[in-house]
Order: structure tokens, then sequence, then C-alpha cells
């Protein structure tokens, strides 16, 4: 997976098109990342306790990954990733500046 922990990304499809956030989490097994405060869906919970009410929380759902991509740190817009050797260790790479990201 191309998209990891901490990366900056925009998103291209869904209700949040257009928006960027930082990732969160990375579930690589279902290709999907999790954005800071976006695709927020709300989701009911019962009371715990008797005597208590239940509520309605706003939680932030994965997106999967073809959805999401990288915003250059060079041209703050969004870049697809490649990968390169270098001094035996491998990098990712901007494919729209060339940089190491």
């Amino acid at each position: 997976m191309k998209i990891r922990k901490n990366d900056n990304v925009i998103i291209l499809k869904g209700k949040d098109r257009g928006k960027s956030g930082k990732v969160l989490e990375v579930f690589p097994k279902l290709d999907k990342v999790l954005v800071e405060g976006k695709n927020v869906a709300k989701k009911r919970i019962g009371s715990r306790k008797t005597g208590r009410k239940g509520q309605v929380v706003e939680v932030s759902v994965p997106i999967h990954v073809s959805n999401v991509s990288l915003i250059d740190s060079k041209t703050k817009k969004p870049t697809r990733v490649s990968f390169k050797i270098e001094k035996d260790k491998k990098v990712r790479v901007s494919k729209k500046s060339g940089d190491v990201i």
C-alpha cells in the first residue's frame, strides 16, 4: 500500500470530495484508510446502564484507498506514488515533483 499513517491526502470521490486531511490509520487487508474528521457517519449507541439515555455519535468511517490521493508537499496537489531504491533502501517518490516522500 502506497499510503501510510500520518500522510496528508485529498479525497477524490464521495461526499467529502476535494477535502484533505491526515491519515489516522491504515487497513491494508481491507485496502482502506481512516482520514481525520472526514467521511463521518452517525452511529447510535444504546444505553449502557438502566436509567441512562442512548445517544447518537459521529464516527469517522474508513475510505477505500482508490478514492484518496497523496498530496505532494512541494506542489500541494494530488500526486501518484512510485518506489525507488536509494542506498539499499526502498523509498517512496512523488510522481509530480520527483521528491522523496
